[in-house]
């Protein structure tokens, strides 16, 4: 089920306070484990986002843009949207004749993606639909889009193939989806230096804001990642024609382009 929402943003009635304090830090296992914790984090996600990559993030997004081959006029889709950063670089591509949607299952971070649109001036921005959907379930028909993208989600779905199968459903042929994550590295060494920073920088940092738990699961969230060829695989598997990854970002960082 996908909800549609407009700039003005209702609070969500009932709530569930986040607990002062846990000590048990729980595998984050299901879909619903996973929404609550982007429910949490999303208040600071972007600040977060900046201190950890150094704004270099702002880099590979671009990147994942350029590589779903979206131009002026098209119709696209953000699966996994977030506060909105890819969906904003698409819509500053397909401009004012064209159309983005956006979705997300956080409905915090649409709150925030939604607010950031109305500060924005920039008439192509009003081209962007924010939706409230599951990302293996997609509230569209076959064939409905031109170009889509997926920044740090998939890793997060619990059924990536499903996920991916949705993807395919909904793209037009011969369209692309570029996905932007973590690498999963076969490299022992760069394996190594993630976890040392995820350990000593990522967490600490988050400590500061109350949410070191919450990124904890970063790490195991990797580890249960698919490697670069294995996400090729899949793509191949769910039936795309064409399935490139790329490496970025010293190869802390990794992108898959599938053409369907």
């Amino acid at each position: 089920m996908a909800t549609t929402l407009q700039f003005a943003l209702p609070s969500i009635a009932g709530r569930r306070r986040r607990p002062d304090s846990r000590s048990i830090i729980r595998p984050v296992r299901c879909a619903a484990d996973r929404q609550a914790l982007f429910n949490r984090i999303a208040p600071v996600y972007d600040n977060l986002n900046d201190l950890f990559s150094l704004g270099r993030h702002r880099v590979w997004k671009r990147m994942t843009v350029s590589w779903s081959g979206v131009k002026e006029g098209d119709t696209v889709l953000d699966v996994c949207c977030g506060s909105g950063d890819l969906a904003f670089l698409l819509s500053e591509k397909v401009g004012i004749s064209g159309k983005v949607i956006a979705l997300d299952f956080s409905r915090e971070q649409l709150q925030i993606a939604a607010s950031r649109q109305s500060e924005r001036s920039k008439a192509c921005y009003k081209n962007i639909e924010w939706i409230e959907g599951d990302a293996v379930n997609l509230p569209f028909s076959k064939s409905s889009f031109d170009a889509a993208t997926i920044g740090y989600g998939l890793r997060n779905i619990v059924d990536r193939r499903k996920a991916m199968e949705e993807m395919y459903k909904v793209l037009k042929p011969g369209s692309k989806v570029s996905i932007l994550d973590f690498n999963k590295s076969t490299s022992s060494l760069n394996s190594s230096i993630q976890d040392w920073m995820i350990d000593y920088i990522v967490v600490p940092i988050a400590s500061g804001y109350g949410l070191a738990n919450e990124y904890h699961y970063l790490k195991n969230s990797i580890k249960e990642y698919l490697t670069g060829n294995e996400l090729e695989m899949l793509a191949g598997e769910v039936g795309f024609s064409e399935a490139k990854f790329y490496e970025i970002g010293a190869g802390f960082m990794g992108n898959l382009v599938a053409t369907r």
